[in-house]
């Protein structure tokens, strides 16, 4: 058996997903794809909780804390307006 990946189990997710949106699987179909949408979406959720975690011990400073800071976004990378330095963030790093 290979090992389940995030990308790919989100693939199968989104093909099961528009399986049973389209609505004319048999019940008992219906059925054994619902549970296998439920264990790849259980699977998909675990791998970004545990990714989350591996993030913030990444970004945690020195002294142990967690050092936050937002994803520039492409609207306000583009925009002179948004002011994006170290200076133009709150505490939080906002």
């Amino acid at each position: 058996m290979t090992k389940k990946n995030f990308e790919q189990s989100m693939q199968q997710l989104e093909q099961i997903v528009m399986e049973m949106e389209k609505g004319d699987l048999p019940l008992e179909k219906a059925l054994k794809k619902f549970e296998e949408g439920m264990s790849l979406a259980k699977f998909c959720s675990e791998k970004l909780d545990e990714t989350e975690q591996k993030i913030t011990l990444l970004m945690q400073t020195p002294d142990g804390n967690a050092q936050t800071a937002p994803f520039p976004n492409a609207a306000s990378a583009a925009d002179p307006a948004v002011d994006n330095t170290e200076e133009g963030r709150d505490q939080d790093g906002f």
